[in-house]
This record gives C-alpha cells, structure tokens and sequence, in this order.
C-alpha cells in the first residue's frame, strides 16, 4: 500500500503519515487505529509491549508457624519459595500425614537442620545440603534440633501446590 492509498483509507494527511513514518511525529491512538485497521493489523503488531519486570512481587504467606516467601512469579515453569520451619527441639514423635502430590521437589538447607522423611528414608539435612526427590513419594519436612530452619524449595509445575502442613504438635 503507497502513502496515498493510506492517507485515502485512513483519512490522515499523507504529510502526517510520512512524519509517523520518519520518526519525526509521536504517534497517538487517534492515528494509530485507523492506520492499524487500514493495514489489517491488531495493535500489538503495531504498538511494542513493554518488557516485564524481572522482580518478583515477593509475598509472605504463614501456615501454622511455617512461612513461605514467594522467589518467583505465579506465571512462572518452576515455583521457588523460601521457607522458615520454626525451631523444634523436642523433635516429633510421629511423623504425621505425608504429603504426595504430582511433580519435583528441590531442596537446599540455607540454615538449621531440616528433617525430611521420604518414604522409608528419615535424614536430617545441614546449611549447604540439598534433596531432591519425586513428590509421588510420600514426604514429610520438619525442623530439627534447637533453631529454626531456612530452606530454598523449588517445584516443578506439576509439584507446586506447597505443603501447607503446619507442624505437628508434640505429645505433652
């Protein structure tokens, strides 16, 4: 389509056109959509989008004593939290309910020792220890010892409903 033929479809000057189209014009919605519309185009073909924010709106969410920081957008593959189990010194007497639910888990021990029960298998993991495991498994996660624990855990898509367990209470 020539200059004219635009500037007849769409009603705009042929000079305000050239200017658009050398820069030296801002365009506005009151130019834009008859130009879109004359070309056959949406608005997103025309007008960019601004690129997203690489931050995350990082929230806060506590179930019973635990708390989990969100480290990644909803819309995101993988679902990264950190969590903060509070202290538990006398330790749990029975592991309760595990949780079992579709998908991948990772785990990093930022500080404390972590608890985890998976399946047949009961380790305590130290600051700097990872997991990883099948969320399939029957799994379980709990401080242990005299301080609270800080973890990094990372879902895959399938495995990002979070445990929203609380901590047992123990046996008086």
């Amino acid at each position: 389509m020539t200059l004219a033929e635009l500037s007849e479809t769409t009603g705009i000057s042929s000079s305000t056109l050239s200017r658009l189209e050398a820069g030296k014009r801002a365009p506005n919605l009151e130019l834009v959509v008859p130009i879109a519309r004359a070309l056959r185009l949406e608005l997103d073909d025309i007008v960019p989008r601004a690129a997203p924010s690489p931050l995350v709106a990082r929230t806060t969410k506590r179930v019973g004593e635990i708390q989990f920081e969100t480290l990644s957008p909803e819309s995101s593959p993988v679902q990264t939290y950190k969590v903060t189990f509070p202290a538990n010194p006398a330790g749990v007497a029975a592991v309760p309910e595990p949780n079992v639910h579709e998908g991948h888990e990772w785990l990093y021990v930022l500080s404390g020792h972590l608890r985890l029960v998976l399946g047949e298998q009961d380790v305590t993991l130290g600051p700097g220890e990872a997991a990883e495991f099948d969320t399939r498994i029957p799994h379980w996660l709990s401080a242990t010892g005299a301080g609270p624990v800080e973890m990094l855990s990372i879902f895959s898509k399938e495995g990002k409903r979070i445990h929203l367990r609380a901590r047992p209470s123990t046996p008086d």
